[in-house]
């Protein structure tokens, strides 16, 4: 149970250090820290499955994608728009009604019930792999040939026709 508060503490810690940052890019870097602490979570909670999922999708692609953007953005204060006071005070509005919705959230949440899983094999990979392939391997395959003819189309859309004369 200490590992994962010590998880937890970590997760919120490099939260709030995505938000307080100056720079963008160590922004990005402590949100793929942040998610690597979620990795983690879902580890511990035996969904090695979601563990992957945000490994690869998020960790791997999303976020190289925001680190590739942010550098061809080339931030400067000198580009950055002037913001006006209303701009500001609605930021602090925002603010403030997030304050009290976590505040009130943390008052309604009960600490003295823990969830027991009963099934241990509940979020496993096999799990899911028995269940599409078995159950689900007709719309999983009707999806597969819709996106391959998506892909098809887009490709056949994205090139120009050339004039034989």
């Amino acid at each position: 149970m200490s590992t994962f508060y010590f998880i937890a503490f970590l997760s919120v810690l490099f939260s709030i250090l995505v938000i307080t940052a100056k720079n963008p890019v160590h922004s990005i870097l402590y949100l793929i820290l942040t998610f690597s602490t979620f990795t983690i979570h879902y580890i511990l909670m035996n969904a090695q499955f979601l563990a992957i999922v945000n490994f690869i999708v998020y960790m791997g692609a999303i976020l190289v994608l925001f680190l590739y953007t942010l550098m061809l953005m080339n931030l400067n204060k000198d580009s950055e728009p002037f913001k006006s006071n209303l701009v500001k005070v609605a930021a602090y509005v925002g603010g403030a009604c997030f304050l009290i919705t976590i505040i009130s959230s943390l008052k309604a949440f009960n600490t003295s019930q823990l969830v027991i899983l009963k099934d241990p094999n509940l979020g496993l990979v096999k799990n899911l792999g028995k269940i599409l392939f078995n159950e689900y391997l007709l719309p999983f395959e009707v999806s597969s040939i819709l996106l391959l003819s998506a892909m098809v189309g887009a490709v056949l859309l994205a090139t120009k026709e050339s004039k034989t004369t």
